[in-house]
């Protein structure tokens, strides 16, 4: 049963002390994917690594390194001279924001990099972020664009009213 009443707003410490978890967890999960990447492909398998193992490990450390940036960049606080919290930062649990997209590729990167431990092709999953935000593109901006209806002047509308007026007159007299 949904709650009743008005929905509660979060704090600036609330905001500040989630922010501070979220950014914990990524980091924990950006750690991880890479030591487990780096264990099975770098060192047990290291005599069949390639150019294309660093290349990926390269390109998966670069979307971290912008994801996790961008996020802690949102969510920076802004102190008074006393100390006092003045802002907690944007809040980056908030639902349909930049940072849940943000936390969405850092979470594909991160299980496309784990799978790829077992075969190489998993890498093709990450084409599924650039998928993504072609359909976000389209559902917020293009489609609406395209499918909406031009908007005459309204001198041409009140001639095309004054017109089946008209029309509609001439045919009432022929019957």
């Amino acid at each position: 049963m949904a709650p009743k009443g008005k929905v509660g707003t979060k704090g600036k410490k609330q905001i500040l002390e989630e922010n501070q978890g979220s950014l914990k967890f990524y980091s924990r999960i950006i750690l991880g994917a890479n030591t487990i990447y780096a264990v099975v492909n770098l060192l047990l398998f290291y005599n069949s690594s390639t150019f294309w193992t660093w290349f990926f490990l390269m390109f998966a450390v670069a979307i971290y390194i912008g994801g996790y940036k961008s996020m802690s960049a949102m969510a920076q606080p802004a102190f008074a001279e006393d100390g006092a919290l003045l802002d907690g930062g944007i809040d980056l649990n908030m639902e349909q924001g930049m940072a849940e997209h943000l936390k969405d590729v850092i979470l594909l990167t991160a299980i496309v990099q784990v799978l790829s431990t077992l075969s190489s092709y998993f890498w093709y999953f990450w084409l599924l972020a650039p998928a993504r935000a072609l359909h976000l593109l389209w559902v917020s901006f293009l489609g609406p664009w395209f499918s909406a209806e031009t908007q005459a002047a309204p001198e041409e509308n009140e001639k095309n009213e004054k017109k089946q007026r008209r029309q509609e007159r001439r045919q009432m007299k022929k019957f």
